[in-house]
């Protein structure tokens, strides 16, 4: 299911056809191909933005773990 929940978007392959798929949303082999390569600056700039977007979550639906 794509829930498009991050709004961090890559052209990804899937069956033949080239489609935007949301970082969350893509499989575990996707995301490190995308990564591959990358500089450790864009990692941690893209895990800056997932934690945001997962604080941004919690907060909305007020929802804690523990």
């Amino acid at each position: 299911m794509n829930r498009k929940l991050d709004g961090i978007y890559f052209r990804i392959e899937r069956e033949g056809e080239w489609e935007p798929i949301c970082f969350s949303d893509m499989t575990q082999y996707e995301m490190e191909v995308v990564l591959d390569g990358k500089s450790v600056e864009y990692i941690k700039s893209l895990a800056i933005s997932l934690a945001k977007t997962l604080r941004r979550i919690g907060d909305e639906l007020d929802i804690s773990r523990g």
